[in-house]
């Protein structure tokens, strides 16, 4: 039986726990970030300490110059570009140079009947109707992007804290990763077995939604951009950001972009580039995920399709950009978690025959 001082102490555990996080609340996305860094760049920093002779703080401080120069920094850049580009598209739409709903319209106007009778059923051929919610979805979105870029701008000075917090973590992440490791290991109220496959899951779970996904997606929103430059599209990083954002999003993908786009081309006379688009987008930019998902990621995760889907949905509505790898993690952890439970259940029920 557990005395009154074991609870005052498991209470007071508690509660400085949630103090902590309640401190530390405001630079979560640095800690989060920092903790992913760390894991995804662990075995570049342990090669770098052998080569150097375990040097362990030359070592951190290398790979950190590693992670700024191929990552950071470029990140960076496009980062600026992508909101001059967004800021662009957003004063053509005021202005009336974009025009998106007579581009829906000359869609309409080039569709044979059965197509516009088929839309007629479903309430998709009132312009008024249509226009209202084209209209209201553009402005909300271009002022969206808009407001980004001028909310980057005056925090600038949030940024870079947060920047300076995750890359002083990861320092010390990187060096003293064995003894931290072993720590939390060590703290965490569970049996031995129970603790090795959580631990092992949330590593797998985190380098396969960065490594795999983030790559994944950051190649097929690069193929797509190349190809919108190449055709001659409007703002084309604006759209290979937008296609790298979805293509993190499995079933649907970067298609939600580049198909409605093919088909304008087709409705409206542009044969070639539609036709272009389409085989491009359907053999390079779709195959990639088929290809390279299953190398970069493999089997470790073992959450399906519609499950990694609403996870990642659900943290990105949660969580905002961090979402995208704390839904996944999140799900993968609740999975691990019953998958133990049940087997541990199950051993009970094995012993107890047994007897």
């Amino acid at each position: 039986m557990h005395t009154i001082e074991d609870k005052a102490f498991l209470l007071l555990i508690v509660a400085v726990s949630l103090a902590l996080a309640w401190i530390v609340w405001p630079f979560y996305g640095a800690v989060l970030w920092g903790t992913v860094t760390a894991i995804l760049f662990a075995p570049l920093y342990r090669r770098l300490t052998k080569a150097m002779g375990q040097r362990r703080n030359l070592a951190a401080l290398s790979t950190i110059v590693i992670i700024v120069a191929i990552v950071i920094l470029p990140l960076t850049l496009m980062g600026v570009s992508l909101m001059q580009e967004a800021s662009n598209v957003y004063g053509r739409m005021q202005t009336g140079e974009l025009d998106l709903v007579r581009l829906f319209q000359q869609i309409l106007d080039a569709l044979p009947a059965w197509a516009t009778n088929l839309l007629d059923r479903f309430g998709l051929v009132s312009l008024v109707a249509m226009q209202e919610r084209v209209s209201d979805g553009l402005m909300k979105g271009s002022q969206f992007f808009a407001g980004q870029a001028f909310s980057i701008g005056l925090n600038t000075f949030d940024f870079i804290a947060n920047l300076f917090v995750m890359l002083y973590l990861l320092f010390f992440l990187l060096r003293d990763e064995a003894a931290l490791f072993a720590r939390i290991k060590g703290a965490i109220p569970l049996r031995t077995e129970q603790k090795q496959a959580l631990l092992l899951k949330f590593t797998v779970v985190i380098r396969a939604t960065v490594k795999g996904d983030l790559l994944v997606a950051l190649l097929q929103g690069a193929l797509g951009g190349l190809i919108f430059w190449f055709l001659g599209i409007g703002a084309p990083l604006l759209w290979a950001v937008v296609m790298a954002f979805l293509s993190l999003l499995p079933v649907v993908g970067a298609g939600l972009v580049w198909l409605p786009v093919a088909l304008y081309f087709l409705a409206t006379g542009a044969v070639w580039q539609g036709l272009a688009l389409t085989a491009y987008g359907t053999l390079v930019i779709g195959l990639v995920d088929n290809f390279l998902r299953p190398i970069l990621v493999g089997k470790d995760t073992k959450m399906p399709d519609y499950f990694v889907l609403i996870s990642t949905l659900g943290g990105l509505a949660a969580f905002g950009l961090n979402g995208f790898v704390l839904g996944p993690v999140i799900a993968a952890m609740f999975i691990a978690a019953w998958d133990i439970f049940s087997a541990s259940r199950l051993e009970a029920h094995d012993d107890n025959n047994g007897r």
